[in-house]
């Protein structure tokens, strides 16, 4: 069992999902109170899973085309 901490961010701040998609901070709540973007917390800090924004981005990439 390795106890090495992880090479990547896997974890992303709201301002960072922001920055990534180019959209408001309104709008990013706006996607996690709709489901559309999973998202947890640690304490009274919202997380996106790195895992969970690349799947929001290919399932509207998917509906576009």
């Amino acid at each position: 069992m390795s106890t090495a901490p992880p090479t990547s961010i896997d974890a992303l701040r709201v301002p960072e999902v922001m920055t990534a998609l180019r959209i408001s901070r309104s709008k990013v709540y706006d996607l996690i109170r709709s489901r559309q973007l999973e998202s947890f917390t640690i304490g009274r800090s919202r997380r996106i899973a790195a895992d969970s924004l690349r799947t929001f981005m290919s399932e509207r990439i998917e509906e576009a085309a």
